[in-house]
């Protein structure tokens, strides 16, 4: 089929563009991400879609996007840390244990309770997989929302899952190859804060945050957190404001991949090449092979695929 050869041609190109993302499952570096999802939190297609993109899924020509989660792996310690509880984690579970069998399964992350982002902890429950306190990374407010709200709290009743206090700006060591530690940022804190992070290894430092309302209402300059690291994952949910035609894009604030585009235009090549755009509404034309990726790559940014690995 055209379409996938071109999907195919894109992906090779992506892979070999940068040295930091590899696909040889055979020359595992020490310390490494898996993108497990790229979608926004409702995933694609969306319910209820009958825009172009999903139709292109549903007349079979384009395959799923799983919501916006990776896959953290220490190769020494085997162990492999989720980040996001997505309602994508039947999937997600098990490319991380096919990617790495012997790695034990050592806890989830989570920024916010937004659905794409904690729901997925469903599965872990009694009439699910019956999981046993398996450790889940929590801000205060997320975690006592766990705590006290259903179906969530029976999680922790159950033992199900063992809730692991986060503040803010405070680095936890994981292994002695890997620490991370959470950033808060300004979103729709309806029932939690939000917060990306900061994860580094002996090499490498990563920034993750798919989820912000505009960069310029942070108290912190998004492109001094660039320079910080060596790979930026950033919330590129819609790709302009025309996006939604009779919605009020101010109620779902994010920052439009072209106003970023525009923040980072002055940037040397150098720092362009940190950026990873992710977390992708169904309606963006960067979750799909498109003229808008092409173009975005040519710019010399990077768009996330599933699949994608990057060393740490």
């Amino acid at each position: 089929m055209k379409f996938q050869t071109v999907s195919l041609l894109f992906l090779v190109i992506s892979i070999t563009a940068c040295s930091d993302i590899r696909s040889d499952p055979d020359s595992s570096p020490q310390t490494y991400i898996q993108i497990l999802g790229i979608a926004q939190d409702a995933g694609f297609p969306q319910a209820g879609c009958e825009k172009e993109n999903c139709a292109l899924y549903w007349d079979g020509k384009v395959e799923a996007r799983h919501a916006t989660s990776f896959a953290l792996m220490d190769a020494e310690t085997k162990q492999s840390w989720l980040f996001e509880a997505t309602p994508d984690i039947r999937h997600q579970l098990h490319t991380m244990k096919t990617r790495a069998p012997e790695h034990d399964f050592a806890g989830i992350f989570l920024t916010h309770a937004h659905i794409g982002h904690y729901s997925g902890l469903m599965q872990l429950g009694h009439e699910a997989m019956g999981a046993d306190r398996i450790p889940v990374y929590a801000m205060p407010r997320m975690k006592t929302y766990l705590q006290t709200n259903g179906p969530w709290s029976q999680l922790v009743d159950y033992g199900n899952i063992m809730l692991m206090p986060l503040t803010a700006d405070s680095t936890i060591r994981l292994t002695r190859n890997l620490s991370v530690t959470p950033i808060l940022v300004p979103h729709r804190d309806e029932y939690s804060e939000t917060v990306g992070y900061r994860i580094e290894s002996p090499e490498k430092r990563m920034l993750f945050i798919p989820d912000i309302n505009k960069w310029d209402v942070w108290d912190r300059s998004i492109v001094d957190e660039i320079a910080r690291v060596d790979v930026a994952l950033l919330d590129a949910t819609f790709y302009d404001a025309d996006e939604l035609p009779g919605r009020d894009m101010s109620e779902i604030p994010h920052p439009f991949v072209e106003e970023s585009v525009g923040l980072f235009n002055d940037l040397p090549d150098s720092e362009k090449t940190k950026i990873t755009f992710i977390h992708f509404n169904h309606t963006n034309p960067l979750i799909l092979d498109s003229p808008e990726r092409r173009h975005i790559g040519d710019l010399g940014y990077k768009v996330a695929f599933e699949g994608m690995e990057i060393r740490l």
